[in-house]
């Protein structure tokens, strides 16, 4: 049996286990076998099984090389403890397995687990903002939004019907977004972008998404500093004084800055030891036991490197700012403790990477309720994430880019024409739903008329334009739009009451014409000599 890659989606954890049960048994070499003068057939020993699962997990792309001998041993033990083996005499149930000579086989019922019936979340829709009045206790302030710059004269010239001027066209703005409706957009955008990257049709059976922060998501992504990490407002929730001195201790070994010199040998474990009680003993680990699934179906992208990354930056803006602060103090440690070659090993028997990977990996990842496979996922995820760490713990720019220019699309202005109510704004709908044809004809018809009968209004009765310019408007009205011209001026005789007739005044009789006609004028002879 061939292994394959299972890819992300739901029950991940699930799918993995029977996998890897399915190769274990498919490749786990069974022969006769004697103990205490007595023959067994079909059977392992102890040590066998150690090393065919230890081979197998390591050249499995779920899991990879980085997979320890003893990580397999625990896993056995969990194999026994769910009769996925038991002992040469159908012993089974607890977790004593070793590694040594004693004889195991497989039970003849199948050990495959079931897929839980996981209880639906509900479908949380994250509705449009409200344009109504902000709701009492919502502050105005600090939305982290760009600031929008409008010519208006271009909007004027883009949205005017070529008519010549018309004065009745007026830009309104949109009222302001809250810091609500910001974060509830934050949310809906993150979201969507995480199911689409993970490749699902629906997030409902790895979160639940109605726990997740809006305000945990607005706060990780603009308040951290110039390293990026994040800024907390609550300083309770910062480390310790003394851990975060015991973490520079060993990064910049052996330089420290805040401690003197170490006089004994030995100190720099003792450091460590230290540390690694400190993160211990927390009663949940870094990422959280809501987005355990989430982080778990992120593995299956880890073939597809860009997509793994962008998957986890997403993810882990969803955490908690303390616990996103930690996480990025914590793995940036990790990651420099394992490529400072000046400091003294931490282990005799274990390099310092791999002591990094299992000391912290079930205080950053965990299932609230055990799972079998917790220790070999957290390890897989954890080691990429030392790996990656300065991509993955940063603000993803492209998400943050595609929210704000949505944020600022939904302030710009709208053209109203006169007529119109110019103190209402109504939001998009969410969706669309089917109408009759009469009613779509209905709806053109009068949507587009109502503002075009406002204007023509405008200029039939402005009394401060002439009467020339009056009539070169409507003329042109009326070649623009007849038919909304037609409605107004149904006959000549509606359209002359605009334009009084003006009574001619016959010009006065000259008293040169009552005289004698014009006599022709004679050549006399001049009596100049």
């Amino acid at each position: 049996m061939e292994p394959r890659l299972v890819g992300p989606g739901p029950y991940r954890a699930t799918r993995l286990w029977n996998e890897i049960i399915e190769l274990f048994r498919a490749g786990m070499p069974l022969r006769k076998h004697r103990c205490r003068f007595k023959s067994y057939e079909r059977c392992f020993k102890a040590s066998e099984a150690v090393d065919c699962l230890h081979e197998l997990l390591g050249s499995n792309q779920n899991f990879g090389p980085e997979v320890t001998r003893n990580q397999t041993v625990k896993l056995l033990k969990k194999f026994l403890k769910n009769h996925v083996i038991e002992d040469i005499k159908g012993r089974w149930g607890k977790e004593d397995f070793q590694d040594d000579g004693h004889l195991y086989r497989f039970p003849p019922s199948s050990p495959l687990k079931p897929y839980p019936k996981k209880p639906s979340c509900g479908k949380e829709v994250i509705k449009f903002p409200d344009w109504n009045e902000p709701k009492a206790g919502t502050s105005q302030e600090h939305i982290p939004v760009k600031s929008v710059t409008m010519n208006t004269e271009m909007w004027y010239k883009r949205h005017s019907i070529a008519i010549g001027e018309v004065p009745a066209c007026k830009l309104v703005f949109r009222r302001e977004l809250t810091q609500t409706h910001v974060e509830e957009i934050w949310k809906s955008m993150t979201l969507s972008r995480l199911q689409k990257v993970l490749g699902l049709e629906s997030l409902d059976e790895v979160l639940d998404t109605k726990l997740v922060n809006s305000k945990h998501i607005v706060q990780n992504a603009y308040n951290v500093n110039k390293q990026g990490i994040v800024i907390l407002e609550d300083k309770s929730k910062e480390l310790p004084h003394w851990i975060l001195s015991a973490m520079k201790c060993l990064v910049n070994w052996p330089s420290c800055s805040d401690l003197k010199q170490p006089t004994y040998s030995g100190f720099e474990r003792d450091v460590f030891k230290t540390i690694v009680d400190y993160f211990g003993q927390m009663k949940e680990p870094l990422l959280t036991f809501h987005f355990f699934d989430v982080f778990v179906c992120v593995l299956g992208l880890l073939q597809k490197h860009s997509k793994a990354i962008e998957a986890l930056q997403i993810s882990c803006l969803l955490l908690p700012p303390e616990n996103r602060k930690r996480l990025q103090l914590l793995v940036r440690m990790m990651a420099r403790i394992s490529f400072n070659k000046d400091l003294p090993p931490l282990s005799e028997s274990v390099r310092t990477r791999t002591l990094m990977v299992q000391a912290f990996s079930r205080c950053i990842l965990c299932s609230k309720d055990e799972m079998d496979l917790d220790e070999l996922l957290a390890a897989k995820l954890v080691s990429f994430l030392v790996d990656n760490y300065q991509e993955i713990l940063s603000v993803p720019s492209a998400l943050k880019s595609s929210i704000e220019e949505h944020v600022v699309h939904l302030q710009r202005v709208q053209i109203k024409y006169a007529g119109a109510d110019t103190d209402t704004t109504f939001p998009p709908p969410s969706f669309c739903h089917q109408i009759s044809t009469d009613e779509f004809e209905y709806q053109r018809a009068t949507g587009a008329q109502e503002p075009l009968t406002a204007l023509l209004e405008e200029i039939a009765m402005n009394k401060e334009m002439s009467l020339k310019d009056k009539k070169k408007k409507l003329k042109q009205f009326q070649k623009s739009y007849p038919e909304a011209y037609r409605v107004r001026f149904p006959t000549p005789e509606s359209e002359a009451v605009l334009f009084p007739e003006k009574t001619k005044q016959k010009p006065p009789i000259l008293m040169w014409a009552l005289k004698k006609p014009f006599q022709p004028f004679h050549r006399t002879r001049s009596f100049r000599m």
